[in-house]
């Protein structure tokens, strides 16, 4: 089987879109489907306005149409919103061709906080992309729900996960701060609320990992916090387990794989009780969700580590990549794409892959350019 991931969202973004389509990618060989992403690579790119690290791919439909055609795949997912995603929509309704989608970002909610556009009016054009989808996959079931309020349908989970081979406890410091070290990690960009963390009045250190429109002002407002610009890799691993609590500040995330991040370096996490860390740590003990930031931040730095590691062993990216699959799959199927397989087996290659004997993070993503 031949897969192709529609997305706008890629490198050199460094987010949790891109990260979870890498890994999605990456472990397509255990399922026996070849895999590849359909990008803005190779087009004539814009910055988003207020955003110009973001590029805007500047295709045509049939620019795109020949990129697939040139791939042949039996399915395509359609990842993001933004041009690639609206062109290849396109060209799938064109030819009748099934597709499935998913919703990463709270785009209403992100939007309206740069821009005096009403929410109903993002949803009501978010519909329409996810409408034709032969299923929407989403990370939580507090996204589910709200999605389901506002007439989305065809819903079905897509979980995250987290790679525990680099992101783990480690012995010794890469900061030499002063204690505690209180950490954010991700983009630094008004719909983050990264503001609303380093107003904290804490003891210890700040540190900010990671970049984005807002830094420079938030450099200049906060100069006594430490930011360290993006980091990936051993270097960004590092730097969690350095820390003593992870402050995660945003109002609007629909999951935070940064945050799975956090817990499999044993770090708690501190956070808003809002979807997203409601979702992640529900019944864990590996975080404080507080109305008041501050208060949470203090009381987890008493959280025990164990319960962070805990919660982060039940996040594979190795049961992520089954349910993304597994729902292509049985979209596939019906469409008469591939044949119907027995049950059993299918029950058995999920559960196996599931399990980590499927080869998790084997391969490198692949892409199609010009």
């Amino acid at each position: 089987m031949r897969v192709l991931v529609a997305t706008d969202a890629w490198r050199p973004q460094v987010n949790g879109v891109v990260r979870s389509l890498e890994q999605m990618i990456a472990a397509a060989p255990g399922f026996g489907i070849t895999a590849q992403a359909l990008t803005p690579e190779g087009f004539h790119q814009v910055g988003l306005p207020s955003y110009p690290d973001i590029r805007l791919a500047l295709a045509t439909r049939r620019a795109l149409a020949a990129r697939i055609a040139d791939f042949a795949p039996d399915h395509i997912h359609i990842a993001t919103e933004g041009p690639i995603g609206w062109l290849t929509r396109a060209v799938c309704l064109a030819q009748k061709r099934p597709f499935t989608t998913s919703y990463h970002t709270r785009f209403p909610q992100y939007i309206a906080a740069r821009w005096p556009i009403p929410e109903s009016w993002s949803y009501r054009l978010l519909r329409r992309f996810h409408g034709p989808a032969a299923a929407v996959m989403v990370s939580t079931a507090t996204v589910e729900e709200e999605l389901r309020q506002h007439g989305f349908e065809k819903l079905v989970r897509w979980g995250r996960g987290v790679d525990v081979g680099l992101f783990h406890p480690r012995p010794q410091s890469l900061l030499d701060l002063p204690r505690p070290i209180f950490l954010y990690v991700g983009r630094v960009a008004v719909e983050k609320n990264v503001e609303a963390f380093l107003s904290l009045k804490l003891p210890g250190s700040k540190v900010v990992v990671g970049d984005g429109p807002a830094r420079g002002d938030l450099e200049r407002a906060f100069p006594e916090a430490c930011f360290l610009g993006l980091k990936e890799g051993e270097e960004l691993a590092g730097i969690y387990a350095s820390s003593d609590v992870f402050v995660f500040p945003s109002l609007t995330d629909t999951f935070g794989i940064v945050l799975l991040e956090a817990a499999a370096s044993g770090l708690p996490v501190a956070a808003f009780p809002v979807q997203g860390p409601r979702d992640v740590f529900a019944g864990s003990g590996a975080a404080v969700l507080d109305e008041d930031l501050r208060s949470a931040a203090m009381k987890a730095l008493r959280v025990p580590r164990e319960a962070c590691l805990d919660l982060a062993a039940r996040h594979s990216w190795a049961a992520s990549a089954a349910q993304f699959y597994g729902h292509i799959r049985r979209v596939a199927r019906e469409a008469g794409y591939l044949p119907r397989e027995p049950e059993a087996a299918t029950t058995t290659a999920l559960t196996a892959f599931a399990s980590g004997r499927g080869g998790e993070g084997r391969g490198q993503p692949r892409h199609l350019t010009a």
